[in-house]
């Protein structure tokens, strides 16, 4: 059985009317031996690394059989997750690597310390990214910093903004490779 855990962006409360994450979650949810869980995140608005973590250890329990799909402020948590925890893989969507500047950013804890990419590699058998060149929260050179130093597959659009959309089909047909 895989298991595939969406992390979502911050500012998320309500995240089953958020985006595409409901409609992901009933999508992999169809595939025979797949689990996938979406939850309420602790602390949805500023998103902290000392909140999220430990609920995707304790209460998601992600190891390594799960796929962790992280949007936005989830894909920070997934690569910090993945810095200490052997996952099958991360798919990360709309990546950064610093706070750019926001207060709000800066106070999840995410961005204190050098990323430790290697560990990040070598704790996951498959790095996804999907980043679009117009995102308007995200700078493309923070983007392809992410997939330079991850060495991840990069999805790269033009036109897909923050992938805040309500469906998101490349995302399943992506993730649906690794499930083989």
């Amino acid at each position: 059985m895989v298991k595939i855990a969406i992390i979502p962006g911050n500012g998320c409360g309500d995240i089953e009317r958020c985006n595409w994450y409901a409609w992901a979650n009933a999508q992999f949810n169809k595939i025979e031996n797949v689990e996938c869980l979406l939850r309420p995140m602790p602390d949805p608005d500023v998103a902290r690394e000392s909140e999220w973590i430990p609920f995707m250890q304790d209460v998601l329990k992600c190891d390594e059989f799960t796929i962790i799909i992280g949007h936005s402020s989830g894909s920070q948590a997934a690569m910090r997750y993945a810095e200490t925890h052997n996952v099958l893989g991360i798919v990360l969507v709309s990546a950064c690597v610093t706070d750019l500047g926001i207060e709000n950013e800066r106070a999840s804890g995410y961005y204190d310390r050098p990323w430790e990419w290697d560990k990040i590699k070598n704790n996951s058998t498959f790095i996804e990214q999907f980043g679009s060149e117009d995102d308007p929260f995200l700078p493309w050179s923070e983007q392809m910093e992410v997939a330079k130093e991850l060495n991840s597959k990069l999805h790269h659009y033009k036109e897909k903004g923050h992938f805040m959309t309500s469906t998101f089909p490349e995302l399943i047909t992506f993730v649906k490779i690794h499930l083989k």
